[in-house]
């Protein structure tokens, strides 16, 4: 166990198990110290690697990440501080992996519940090898205007009240995190404040004792006078006692030990700490606060007195001498996270990105503010999906039916299909789905799937100028420009595309009315009286289809209808649903366990 100062300004920590809060309060306490360098040197986060994004005060820094223990170690050589926020299933095996590297000499446990058995080996290993360890169950340590344990001293507002930002003349030791934070505040109202600060743990074997933080005390010349405060259960404050009775502490103590209502119950009591029960009557708090009052502890006569009898000890150090007056001075303020001063309404700033069509911090996430729970309650299928975040409405079930059945029609067609051809050769390849997904949504466009978005706008111009079918092909003719939503290598006028004939049937039967439907068969009859393969294929279908369900569900607006067919969404549509293929072919080639794909030579044309 170390005999004297353990932190200073220039002290560094490894901090174990990433954990956002705790650091960012670190690196504030460092800002308001004026520290040169942040106190967290690196954060270890097994598996991972990189950096981690905080502030220190105003300026945004990057801490390394390492994914083991011995890597952070070696990269950071002078951060001696090992802050362990694992949980208690692995605290003893990673604390005792920090306690091997030479370069780490405090390890702080932070979880509690961590074995018992653990905890002696930890403790005996430290012991002889001259570490220190506090906890586990413990919120740490802070020395006054230099360093900080994670959650220590609470939040900067606490810190300020406290007056932790530049030290005092008090050796402060708790077994209990919460209780320090109160008697931080109350040694900061009737003395100088706090020089250093120590959580000795909750448990019953607890790393460091309360002896040994109030020696190390004795021995650090900053400190003038030590204050305890002990809890019942357990016998750790009679090595304290052994201590005083030994004179190796020459500075004055002030000390209570908490849990004197105890004796008011006829059974035996557990508090909220594992070691805190009482067990004989040795282990009363009575006992203990009379054995060091014996000892030459100054112990008042209830918790209540022991604030008057810290100030009496402060007040008459301060008459003899022994304490300078500290110097105070306004500590730099700590700039606010933007969320906390938007929330308070001290800032209003601007957005970058805007959202209409799903909400997902509430309890239950929405589409279009449908919530989920009511879209799987109600038995709502992808179609009621797709119209919530296209379309920003709940449209007619023969509408949302309609979708789903265009999706189900383009889902695949086939492996020679460009999109699926290319899938296939990617997966052969060895890539990954993504990949492999990609290179087949690629060759999506005006050859392939995307003619559904031109055969729309054609369509729709044409039908809206009242123009003939001869008056619109010929048009087009003219242009250079072929009929988007016509032709098809494979059916002919005798041998028509089944699935067109069951979107046709499928809008006759449901649809208010199918005017722009009916117009592309009429474009129809006349192509094929000029070619027997110039037939309506699925892209016009789908593309005329679409037309009057948006033109005749009511629901939408001429404008919106404009901006619909403008933008792109029966590309989406197709896009969505010729995915369900490739992701198909992607799994079908590595279930195959398909070779690396070479073209057959055969098949090209070598040419000068």
């Amino acid at each position: 166990m170390s005999t004297g100062q353990l932190f200073s300004k220039t002290t560094q920590a490894l901090f174990y198990n990433y954990k956002q809060l705790p650091i960012q309060r670190m690196l504030d306490f460092d800002f308001l110290c004026r520290r040169e360098t942040p106190s967290v040197a690196g954060i270890i986060n097994p598996g991972s690697e990189g950096f981690q994004k905080l502030f220190f005060g105003q300026e945004e820094i990057a801490i390394p990440v390492h994914s083991t223990i011995e890597a952070a170690c070696a990269s950071h050589p002078t951060a001696h501080v090992f802050i362990n926020f694992a949980s208690f299933r692995s605290a003893a095996a990673s604390s005792m992996s920090a306690l091997k590297q030479p370069t780490i000499r405090v390890v702080a446990i932070i979880a509690e519940g961590v074995p018992e058995s653990d905890t002696k080996q930890l403790i005996a290993y430290a012991r002889a090898n001259n570490k220190v360890l506090i906890g586990p169950a413990t919120v740490g340590g802070i020395q006054a205007g230099a360093f900080k344990i994670g959650d220590t001293a609470g939040t900067i507002d606490n810190i300020i009240q406290c007056k932790l930002y530049r030290p005092g003349s008090v050796g402060f030791v708790s077994k209990s995190g919460g209780m320090s934070n109160e008697l931080y505040n109350t040694i900061a109202g009737v003395t100088d404040g706090i020089y250093e600060g120590i959580a000795i743990g909750r448990d019953v074997f607890p790393g460091s004792t309360l002896s040994d933080h109030v020696l190390r005390f004795n021995n650090i010349p900053q400190v003038k006078m030590i204050v305890v405060l002990g809890e019942l259960g357990g016998r750790d404050e009679y090595s304290l006692v052994d201590a005083l009775k030994q004179r190796k502490i020459n500075k004055p103590v002030v000390a209570w030990v908490s849990g004197t209502c105890a004796s008011l119950f006829k059974s035996e009591v557990q508090f909220g700490h594992a070691g805190a029960k009482s067990g004989g009557e040795m282990e009363s708090a009575q006992a203990k606060n009379q054995a060091l009052r014996d000892a030459g502890a100054v112990v008042p006569d209830s918790f209540e007195a022991f604030e008057g009898a810290i100030k009496q000890a402060f007040d008459k150090l301060l008459e003899e001498g022994q304490i300078s007056p500290i110097k105070e001075f306004t500590p730099p303020q700590i700039p606010e996270d933007l969320s906390i001063a938007i929330k308070s309404g001290k800032v209003r700033a601007p957005t970058h990105i805007i959202s209409t069509i799903s909400d997902e911090r509430g309890e239950d996430q929405c589409y279009a503010g449908v919530p989920m729970s009511f879209i799987v309650e109600q038995g709502l299928g992808v179609g009621d999906v797709i119209s919530l975040l296209w379309f920003k409405r709940s449209l007619p079930r023969y509408c949302t039916q309609f979708i789903e059945i265009c999706i189900m029609m383009c889902a695949d067609h086939g492996p020679c299909a460009s999109g699926a051809h290319n899938t296939i050769v990617t997966a052969r390849a060895g890539k990954d789905l993504i990949s492999c997904l990609v290179s087949g949504l690629l060759t999506i466009g005006p050859r392939f799937g995307g003619a559904i978005d031109d055969a729309a706008r054609y369509f729709k111009d044409a039908y809206d100028r009242n123009l003939t079918p001869y008056e619109f092909v010929e048009t087009m003719k003219k242009k250079g420009i072929r009929v988007p939503g016509i032709g098809h290598r494979v059916k002919r006028g005798d041998k028509r595309d089944k699935r067109v004939e069951l979107l046709q049937k499928f809008g006759r039967a449901h649809f208010p009315s199918v005017k722009y439907m009916e117009y592309a068969v009429q474009v129809e009859t006349y192509t094929l009286s000029k070619a027997n393969n110039l037939i309506l294929n699925i892209d016009g279908a789908i593309a005329s289809l679409f037309l009057d369900l948006l033109s005749d569900s009511g629901m939408f607006t001429k404008q919106e209808i404009d901006e619909i067919v403008r933008i792109g969404y029966l590309n989406g549509l197709f896009v969505l649903a010729r995915s369900i293929g490739l992701i198909g072919h992607t799994f079908d080639q590595k279930r195959l366990k398909e070779p690396h794909y070479q073209h057959p030579r055969e098949d090209v044309l070598y040419t000068k």
